[in-house]
């Protein structure tokens, strides 16, 4: 028997607590919160919430890491340098929204460890709780024979059941926008500037830009939620999207990466700077604490470089489509503006993709144009032209190719 660990704080909460009705944020206090390692492989991490919530925990492993789930918690104030004392046996911890009505811890584990007690208990007379889970070292073959995520239907988000499905009709075009990062994992930061909140709203202004138009767009994300990889990927195809366009503004220190860079899926790097981009980012879903067990299935993988043929093509025509329309408003582009890496959101086998950042925000340039309401219309105007410059000749390529 597995032992994931699945508890709910509902045991402990008391009647004037109920009363509060759960639905209010629980707020986390930073002063009485905190990690620390103790004696013999012993690791304490306690958090001290403004009412008691719901919650559960589990273990992932490949790599090490601790998940809470909570529904739900407001983290806004708490910094992750104020819970961790210098580098021990938890090397590192994230918390943020995950999904609508989820919010979620993750801690990285430097050595497998597992929960051996947990525990909610609430004051009855403040409501306060205090969420405490004491971690033992363990073998790594004991540490993976209980790690997973639990199964639990009643923990099922919303947001990743089926979207409806598209409307008929033979002239239709939909255009996939997967805003990047959200929710636990906010992507790039800087002087107050966050990629998960920018990236929203610039794929909100060109969608807006696409509609009128006459295209139809459907947005991975529309707020503030972590949404895994593969799931954007599945959105496309459960919307049968005609392309997918992922949006990003990352901090790129080698180089000096500065203007707008559109990026097309290849088993090999254009650059050691791409591999290294491309590697950050499919490291989204272990940042926000998903489950990749079984995720590499080799005979899927043969079946899907074949479709690929014909949609590798297709997409490297929308990224060249893409760096012109974005150079003729201006850009600025980088000095290689096409580039290719093996972005894990870019595996769709039969919709064109492509992944575009728009600057990065480790250039202060780029800085200053993302940050400006004017420049990001303009370039969505851009990039909004290209793609019905692109559907059109895609289109005719389509028919000599029936021909």
């Amino acid at each position: 028997m597995r032992t994931l660990l699945s508890l709910f704080c509902a045991l402990w909460l008391s009647p004037q607590v109920m009363a509060q009705g759960l639905n209010a944020f629980a707020r986390v206090d930073e002063n009485a919160s905190g990690i620390a390692d103790g004696w013999w492989g012993r690791t304490e991490l306690t958090l001290r919430l403004s009412q008691g919530v719901p919650f559960r925990v589990f273990t992932l492993d490949d790599p090490a890491r601790l998940v809470v789930d909570f529904r739900e918690v407001d983290f806004d104030g708490l910094r992750s340098d104020s819970l961790l004392e210098g580098t021990g046996r938890i090397s590192a911890v994230r918390f943020g929204a995950f999904q609508p009505g989820w919010s979620r811890l993750v801690a990285d584990l430097a050595e497998p460890m597992l929960p051996q007690q947990i525990g909610m208990p609430v004051d009855p007379s403040s409501g306060r709780a205090t969420l405490e889970i004491t971690l033992k070292t363990v073998e790594p073959e004991v540490f993976a024979a209980s790690s997973g995520a639990p199964i639990d239907p009643n923990w099922t988000p919303a947001f990743l059941r089926a979207p409806p499905p598209p409307r008929p009709g033979a002239d239709r075009f939909t255009v996939v926008l997967d805003p990047g990062h959200g929710g636990i994992d906010p992507g790039a930061e800087r002087n107050g500037v966050n990629e998960k909140h920018l990236m929203l709203s610039f794929a909100r202004t060109l969608a807006d830009t696409l509609r009128r138009a006459g295209a139809e767009v459907v947005l991975t994300r529309d707020a503030d939620v972590f949404v895994a990889l593969e799931t954007r990927v599945a959105i496309a195809h459960q919307t049968q999207g005609d392309l997918f366009i992922s949006l990003h503004a990352d901090i790129l220190s080698q180089g000096g990466a500065k203007g707008a860079t559109v990026y097309t899926l290849s088993d090999e790097a254009s650059d050691a700077a791409t591999e290294h981009l491309a590697a950050r980012h499919n490291r989204s879903d272990i940042i926000a604490g998903a489950d990749l067990t079984g995720s590499d299935d080799q005979v899927a993988q043969v079946l899907l470089d074949l479709a690929r043929q014909e949609t590798g093509p297709r997409s490297a025509a929308l990224a060249m489509t893409l760096a012109e329309g974005m150079a003729a408003v201006g850009g600025p582009m980088n000095r290689h503006p096409l580039r290719e890496a093996g972005f894990s959101v870019l595996k769709s086998a039969d919709i064109p993709s492509v992944l575009i950042e728009i600057g990065f925000l480790s250039s202060d340039r780029d800085l200053a144009n993302l940050s400006d309401p004017v420049w990001r219309q303009n370039m969505a105007h851009g990039m909004a032209q290209a793609v019905l410059a692109w559907r059109d000749q895609d289109a005719a390529r389509a028919a000599l190719v029936r021909q």
